[in-house]
C-alpha cells in the first residue's frame, strides 16, 4: 500500500500538474473564510496574517528564531487576483497560523517607492504585478523555487512544505494534512461506498487509511455505509477494499460503475457486490468526535476524519490539530456555558466566524 503523501510527491504535483492549478484556483474562489477586511486597519490585499513591512528586521528575527521569511510581494491597492489572493488563501485559517508560526512573514508592495522599491529591485521582481511568494533564509536567498503565476492554497502550502523541509525544520502535522488535502482536491478524488455491522466503527477504521480525505456514516440498500471521498493517485479502488476488509469493515460494496464492481468483486466476492442505491446520511456525523467537547472546534474534512478516528480509539487528537485550534479547545472547556455550535462538516472558513461570534457575545 502506497505510503502517506511526502514533500516529494507535493513538488512531483507542484510541477507536472499544470492543468490542475487551473481547476484548484475555482475551487479556491469558492472557499468561504473570513475576510480579510475584518482585521483592523490591513489593506484586504494582505489577508489576515500579521505581515513585517522592513526586511532588515525580519533577517534579524529569521537569524534569532531560525525560521525562513515568507514573502509575499503584493500589489496594494491590487487588482481583483490580489484581493481574491488575500481574501481566500491568505485567510485561510492555517494557512495564516502556519505563516506565522513558522514563517517570519513580510510584505513588500510591488507598487510602491522607498524601501518597497529596494527589495523589489534587489529580488527582481516586476512592479504592478499579481502576487508573487519568495521563500529565503536570513542572507536573502531563496530557500525554495519561487511562487508565482500559481495562486492557490495547495501552490502556498506546497512551497511552505519544501521550504521547511529545505531549511531542516520539522512540518506540523496540521500543514501535512493540509498539504495532503489540497493536493488530493487538486488532483482529483473518487468516491466508494463501504458496507459493514457498524458504520461508527467503520468511519474510525477506514479514516485512518492514506489518501482518505473525506468520510461520512449512512444507510443504503438497507445496510450501513461509510461514504468514503479518497485520493486514487495515493490509495486505488482496490488497496481500499482490501484495507477495510482487513479491519472488518467491507462486508459489501455498493460499486459505482463496472470499473468498481469487478474491481470489488476480486477482494470482496461477488456476491458482496451490488450497484449503487439511494444514499441516506446518519443523523450523528463523526460519531466519536460527536461525543466531545472538539465538535465546537473548526476542522478541516481530512482533520475531522483523523480526529474521529484518533477519539474512537480513546486517543487526544491533539495531534492532528494546530496550537490555535487546541487553544481553542481548551477555552471552550473553560467556557462551557457559552452557545457553542456543532460545526461537524461546516467549512473551516465559515466555523471560525461561527466561533468568533460566540466569543463576541460572551
Amino acid at each position: 500500500m502506497k505510503n502517506n503523501i511526502t514533500n516529494a510527491a507535493l513538488f512531483s504535483a507542484f510541477i507536472f500538474c499544470a492543468a490542475i492549478w487551473i481547476a484548484a484556483a475555482k475551487t479556491d474562489k469558492r472557499q468561504n473564510y473570513m475576510p480579510a477586511k475584518n482585521m483592523e486597519g490591513q489593506p484586504e490585499e494582505l489577508g489576515k496574517v500579521k505581515w513585517l513591512r522592513n526586511i532588515e528586521a525580519a533577517q534579524r528575527l529569521s537569524k534569532k528564531g531560525q525560521k525562513p521569511i515568507l514573502i509575499l510581494f503584493q500589489e496594494v491597492p491590487g487588482c481583483a487576483t490580489c484581493r481574491n489572493y488575500g481574501n481566500n488563501i491568505l485567510s485561510h485559517p492555517l494557512i495564516v497560523e502556519a505563516i506565522e508560526s513558522e514563517f517570519v512573514p513580510l510584505a513588500i508592495f510591488n507598487n510602491k517607492k522607498g524601501s518597497d522599491a529596494e527589495v523589489l529591485n534587489y529580488f527582481n521582481e516586476p512592479a504592478w504585478n499579481n502576487p508573487v511568494v519568495r521563500i529565503v533564509n536570513a542572507d536573502k536567498r531563496d530557500v525554495t523555487a519561487r511562487l508565482g503565476g500559481n495562486y492557490t492554497a495547495f501552490g502556498l502550502v506546497n512551497s511552505m512544505l519544501l521550504a521547511l523541509g529545505a531549511s531542516n525544520r520539522v512540518a506540523p502535522k496540521y500543514l501535512e494534512l493540509l498539504g495532503a488535502e489540497l493536493q488530493a482536491k487538486a488532483l482529483g478524488t473518487e468516491q466508494a461506498n463501504i458496507a459493514m455491522h457498524c458504520f461508527w466503527t467503520g468511519e474510525k477504521e477506514i479514516g485512518e487509511i492514506p489518501g482518505v480525505v473525506a468520510t461520512e456514516a449512512g444507510f443504503m440498500g438497507g445496510r450501513e455505509v461509510v461514504r468514503v471521498e479518497y485520493c486514487p493517485a495515493v490509495v486505488s479502488f482496490s488497496e481500499l477494499i482490501s484495507e477495510a476488509k482487513k479491519s472488518g469493515c467491507a462486508s459489501h460494496v455498493f460499486a459505482e460503475g463496472e470499473q468498481q464492481k469487478k474491481a470489488a468483486g476480486k477482494v470482496v466476492g461477488s456476491g458482496a457486490v451490488s450497484e449503487k442505491g439511494k444514499y441516506r446520511p446518519d443523523k450523528e456525523p463523526k460519531y466519536y468526535l460527536s461525543k466531545t467537547h472538539w465538535k465546537y472546534v473548526p476542522m478541516t474534512a481530512l482533520q475531522a476524519v483523523k480526529a474521529n478516528s484518533l477519539v474512537g480509539q480513546r486517543k487526544p487528537p491533539e495531534g492532528v490539530l494546530s496550537p490555535r485550534q487546541v487553544e481553542l479547545a481548551e477555552y471552550i472547556l473553560r467556557n462551557k456555558n457559552l452557545d457553542w455550535e456543532d460545526v461537524i462538516g461546516v467549512e473551516l472558513g465559515v466555523a471560525w466566524g461561527l466561533v468568533e461570534k460566540v466569543k463576541k457575545r460572551s
